[in-house]
């Protein structure tokens, strides 16, 4: 795998390309989150029921949407990867980019609810870790 480095600019100039596509996926996330929670009401209520039962025919109908939805975050995670953005949780939209601090490898960490890049932390810390950029002196 590769790494591609940000600065601070450069990571502002990615989340500005990629919010909309971001916005999609998280949003296609909460659809994909919803279908599996209606599946799993439908497994157990079609448990023995008949093919044509009209509850086992709409859960023939949502694991296809699941699965074409599936195909499509995946392939929007992927879009993402290819650009240098690491997808850390599609949920809260959080995204990472790699960045040095010095000679110290570490993440800018952005959220898609953010503006833009405020935030940084070690790659050992996570989101928990999150620290103001300014603070460390990164602009």
């Amino acid at each position: 795998m590769r790494i591609e480095l940000f600065t601070v600019d450069e990571a502002n100039r990615l989340v500005a390309e990629v919010r909309p596509r971001l916005e999609r996926l998280v949003m296609k996330k909460r659809e994909f989150d919803r279908l599996e929670r209606r599946m799993d009401i439908l497994l157990v209520a079609t448990s023995g029921a008949a093919p044509e039962n009209p509850d086992t025919l709409e859960l023939r109908s949502l694991e296809e949407k699941r699965r074409r939805l599936g195909e499509s975050i995946g392939k929007g995670v992927q879009e993402l990867h290819a650009k240098g953005a690491l997808l850390k949780d599609l949920d809260r939209g959080l995204v990472d980019f790699y960045s040095l601090m010095g000679d110290r490898l570490v993440f800018l960490c952005w959220q898609v609810s953010e503006p833009e890049v405020t935030h940084w932390h070690s790659l050992e810390d996570g989101f928990a870790g999150r620290q103001q950029i300014k603070a460390a002196g990164l602009e």
